[in-house]
C-alpha cells in the first residue's frame, strides 16, 4: 500500500505545497500499487504531479511517453531545478547527444527520461531500454493511441510493444485532459491494461463562464468584450494571416496585443510570449500552436474567432482561462457563414485519394527519390517552397501528408519546434577569468549556472524569454550575449528553430500501389463530420447549458451551470 506521509512529504520537500489537489492522490496511490492506471484531469488539473510524485516514491527510472516536445524540455527543466535528474530524447538531438543521455539514465541516477513516441521504434533505443530499471511507463496524451481519438498518431500504436520490452509487471498511466467513453475504453485496450483502472476528475470547471455570442461583425463584437472584461486574454484564430491582422486591429483600437504562430521565428515567438506572459501585452492572437505548457494562471478571457474543429480542441483551450480559481469567460464568436466555412475545411482536411496519391508522387520528385529508395531516410520540408513548385495549396497538402503518416508510408511532423540548447566549453573554475565574462555577460552567465544544472558536462535545453524575464531584458539582448559567449567559444549555443520534416518509413513505392485504410481515410472523415457537426449544435443551440453540453460529450453527467449564456437568459425569462 502506498506510504501517504511519504508521498505528502516528497510534495511539499520539492514542490512546496502542503496538499495534493482534485485526485492527483487517488492515482499516485493506484500507481504506486502497482496498478495500470488511466487518469482522467482537466487543462490546468496539475497531470505532471502525479507521476513525478509516485516516480520519486518508487525505485528506478520513469519513462515519458510524450508527443508535446516543447512541454517535455519544460518539465525537464522544471525537474533540474528542483534538483531531481531528468533528460529529454528528441529527434532534434545529435546521436552523440542521445548516446549520451541514454548512458546518463542507464548509470547516471536519473530519474526521468522523457521520449517522443517515434524514438520508441528504432531498434538501438529498445536495446538501451531493456537494460534501465524502469519503474513507471507514462503516456501522456493518452488519446492519441486511439483512432477514436482527436489527434490520433500511429506512432502511438507501438508503445504497447515497449511494455515487453521493460516488462509487463511495471505498471503504465495513460494521462489526458481529453477523452470520450469510446476512447477511454480503446486506451486501455491499445495500451494492454491488466484490468481497467480510471481514476477520473471531473471535468466541470465553475468558475468558467461559457459563451456564444451570434454576431454578423466579429472583430467589433472582440473590441466590446475585450473592453468589457479587463485583465489578460487569449485570442485563437484558424489562420496565421488573421493573427497579424487581428492583433493589428486590436492595437489600433488601443488594446494592446501580440500575435503568435508557427510561422513566426522561434525568437519572434519568445518575444512575443515574454510580452504577454510579464503583463507588457495584455492580449494574445494566436492559432492553437500557441497554449501547450503556458504557465499563466490569471487569463480572464479565452475568445475563439473561429469555431474549432471539435469539442475536444474547445475545450482543451477554452480551459487555459481562469486556471487561478477566479471567474474568467471562454466566448465563441459565430456567424452563419462558419458553418459553410466548417463544411469546406471538412473537405479539405480529407482531399481526394488520387490527389493524395499525387502529393505522394511530387514529393518523390522533390526529393529526388529513386523506386525502391528512402526507407528510413528523414528530409527537411519546406512547404510553401514544396506548394510553389508544385502548384498547390498548402493547406491541402498539409492534410495529404498527415493522411499518408497515418496509412503508415511516412512519418511527417508538420511544425517541430527545436528548442534552442547550450553547453559550457570551460571549466566553472576558468569562468570568471575570461575577458569577456564581465557586465550583460557575466550576468547572462550567472543566469545559466542559476536556472540550469548540469550544463558543464550536458547540453541543457534553455529558454530565452524566461532568462529574459529573470535579467529585466529582452528576448533579442540575450540572444545577442549567448551569440557573443558563443564566438568567444565560452558556450556551444543552438539557437531554437522550427522546421517540418519527413521521414519515410517505407521504400519509394509506385502512387497507385498507395492504399488508404478505412480507418485511415472513410473512418476518420465519418469521426471528423461527428466532431464538426457537434460544434455546429453547440454553437447554434440555445436551450441547454453550455458546460452541460460540453461535459456529456465527454461522458459526464452534470447539472446546469447557473452562468453561461443560455442559463442566464433563462433566469432572465422566469424573472429570477
Amino acid at each position: 500500500m502506498a506510504d501517504d506521509a511519504l508521498l505528502h512529504r516528497l510534495l511539499r520537500q520539492y514542490w512546496g505545497y502542503e496538499a495534493f489537489r482534485g485526485v492527483q492522490l487517488d492515482i499516485i496511490r493506484s500507481v504506486v500499487d502497482g496498478h495500470d492506471t488511466l487518469g482522467l484531469m482537466p487543462t490546468g488539473g496539475g497531470k505532471s504531479i502525479t507521476f513525478q510524485v509516485a516516480t520519486l516514491a518508487l525505485q528506478g527510472l520513469c519513462v515519458v511517453v510524450s508527443p508535446l516536445i516543447a512541454l517535455m524540455r519544460d518539465q525537464v527543466s522544471h525537474l533540474r531545478q528542483r534538483g531531481i535528474r531528468a533528460v529529454a530524447v528528441a529527434s532534434d538531438m545529435e546521436s552523440r547527444e542521445i548516446d549520451t543521455a541514454l548512458d546518463n539514465c542507464r548509470y547516471g541516477d536519473y530519474r526521468f527520461l522523457y521520449v517522443s513516441p517515434e524514438r520508441l521504434t528504432t531498434e538501438a533505443f529498445r536495446r538501451r531500454i531493456a537494460r534501465m530499471r524502469v519503474c513507471l511507463l507514462v503516456v501522456d496524451e493518452c488519446h492519441c493511441i486511439s483512432q477514436w481519438g482527436h489527434d490520433f498518431r500511429p506512432s502511438f500504436r507501438r508503445i504497447a510493444e515497449l511494455r515487453d520490452t521493460i516488462g509487463t509487471e511495471i505498471p503504465v498511466l495513460a494521462l489526458t485532459a481529453t477523452a470520450t467513453p469510446t476512447v477511454v475504453t480503446d486506451v486501455m485496450a491499445q495500451l494492454h491494461f491488466r484490468r481497467e483502472c480510471v481514476v477520473r476528475m471531473s471535468f466541470a470547471r465553475d468558475n468558467l463562464s461559457y459563451v456564444v455570442r451570434r454576431t454578423a461583425d466579429k472583430d467589433a463584437a472582440l473590441v466590446r468584450m475585450l473592453r468589457r472584461v479587463p485583465g489578460s486574454a487569449i485570442v485563437y484564430t484558424r489562420s496565421r494571416r488573421r493573427t497579424e491582422e487581428l492583433s493589428a486591429r486590436l492595437n489600433a483600437a488601443g488594446i494592446e496585443s501580440v500575435a503568435y504562430h508557427a510561422g513566426m521565428t522561434g525568437s519572434q515567438r519568445m518575444a512575443h510570449e515574454q510580452m504577454w506572459a510579464c503583463g507588457d501585452r495584455r492580449v494574445m492572437v494566436a492559432t492553437n500552436a500557441f497554449g501547450m505548457g503556458i504557465d499563466k494562471s490569471d487569463v480572464r478571457l479565452v475568445a475563439h474567432y473561429d469555431l474549432p474543429d471539435s469539442p475536444e480542441a474547445y475545450f482543451q483551450e477554452a480551459g487555459r482561462g481562469g486556471r487561478d480559481g477566479r471567474r474568467a469567460y471562454a466566448v465563441l464568436l459565430y456567424t452563419d457563414r462558419d458553418r459553410t466555412g466548417m463544411r469546406r475545411r471538412l473537405d479539405d482536411a480529407f482531399p481526394g485519394e488520387d490527389y493524395i496519391r499525387q502529393t505522394y508522387d511530387d514529393l518523390q520528385y522533390y526529393y529526388q527519390m529513386a523506386l525502391g529508395d528512402g526507407q528510413g531516410c528523414r528530409r527537411d520540408l519546406d512547404l510553401d517552397d514544396f506548394c510553389r513548385k508544385f502548384h498547390r495549396f498548402p493547406t491541402t497538402v498539409d492534410h495529404a501528408l498527415h493522411l499518408l503518416d497515418q496509412a503508415g508510408y511516412l512519418t511527417y511532423v508538420d511544425e517541430q519546434e527545436f528548442a534552442s540548447r547550450i553547453i559550457f566549453t570551460v571549466r566553472r573554475d576558468e569562468l570568471y577569468h575570461i575577458p569577456l565574462v564581465q557586465g550583460d555577460y557575466e550576468r547572462v552567465v550567472r543566469a545559466l549556472l542559476r536556472t540550469y544544472t548540469g550544463i558543464f558536462t550536458e547540453y541543457a535545453f534553455v529558454n530565452e524569454a524566461r532568462m529574459a524575464t529573470h535579467m529585466g531584458t529582452t528576448v533579442a539582448h540575450v540572444c545577442e550575449l549567448l551569440i557573443g559567449l558563443s564566438r568567444a567559444h565560452v558556450i556551444r549555443y543552438i539557437p531554437r528553430r522550427t522546421t517540418a520534416y519527413i521521414e519515410y518509413r517505407q521504400p519509394r513505392l509506385l502512387s497507385d500501389r498507395i492504399r488508404l485504410p478505412h480507418e485511415v481515410y472513410t473512418g476518420r472523415r465519418e469521426q471528423l463530420e461527428t466532431r464538426v457537426e457537434t460544434m455546429l449544435a453547440y454553437a447554434e443551440g440555445d436551450t441547454e447549458c453550455r458546460s452541460r453540453t460540453l461535459l456529456r460529450y465527454f461522458g459526464e453527467d452534470a447539472a446546469d451551470c447557473g452562468h453561461c449564456d443560455v442559463c442566464l437568459a433563462r433566469r432572465k425569462q422566469s424573472g429570477a
